[in-house]
């Protein structure tokens, strides 16, 4: 059995909500082992003995959509990938009034544009750092929706390629 991370785009938010029980259930119904969820954000911890993660990303969509009607966009990583990149934070994870994200992207054409907005960014504010798979960003705290790489981020055209997590939320994930 591997331990996997299913990080859910855009529930609890924008009114699409789901309550954390219904998910756990989904996920169960789906065959899944020893389901929990962390945070109301759409982070649910299972295990499978099944290691194809696009069909997995694919059985868990389909699910999702059917039972919460909503278009779901989820990453599916394992738990020891998940120690990687927050292990391979660049950043001072603990910088006073600043917050640490990471960005996740399967798709290295979009990684690539996000990483090219990084040359842009007032490091006063925020700065970027491309890692394996994903994006490291700091940004002054209060400034995430307000900020040049913050903005970005928010287009639609993107819904479907990334995620957002705070470093923190991935280290409670790994506990």
């Amino acid at each position: 059995m591997t331990r996997y991370v299913a990080l859910l785009r855009g529930i609890n938010v924008g009114g699409i909500n789901i309550k954390m029980v219904d998910l756990r259930r989904t996920f169960s119904d789906l065959g899944f082992e020893n389901v929990k969820t962390v945070l109301a954000s759409g982070n649910v911890l299972f295990d499978s003995d099944r290691t194809d993660v696009p069909t997995l990303k694919s059985e868990i969509e389909k699910a999702l959509r059917a039972e919460f009607h909503y278009d779901a966009w989820v990453f599916v990583l394992d738990l020891e990938t998940v120690r990687r990149i927050v292990d391979d934070y660049p950043f001072d994870p603990e910088r006073e009034g600043w917050h640490p994200y990471v960005l996740v992207t399967p798709d290295p054409d979009v990684l690539a544009g996000l990483i090219a907005k990084g040359e842009e960014l007032d490091p006063a504010v925020e700065r970027v750092q491309a890692g394996n798979g994903v994006l490291y960003w700091e940004v002054e705290r209060g400034m995430t929706l307000k900020s040049a790489f913050g903005k970005s981020t928010g287009t639609p055209r993107l819904k479907g390629s990334t995620t957002t997590r705070n470093l923190r939320t991935l280290q409670k994930l790994l506990k």
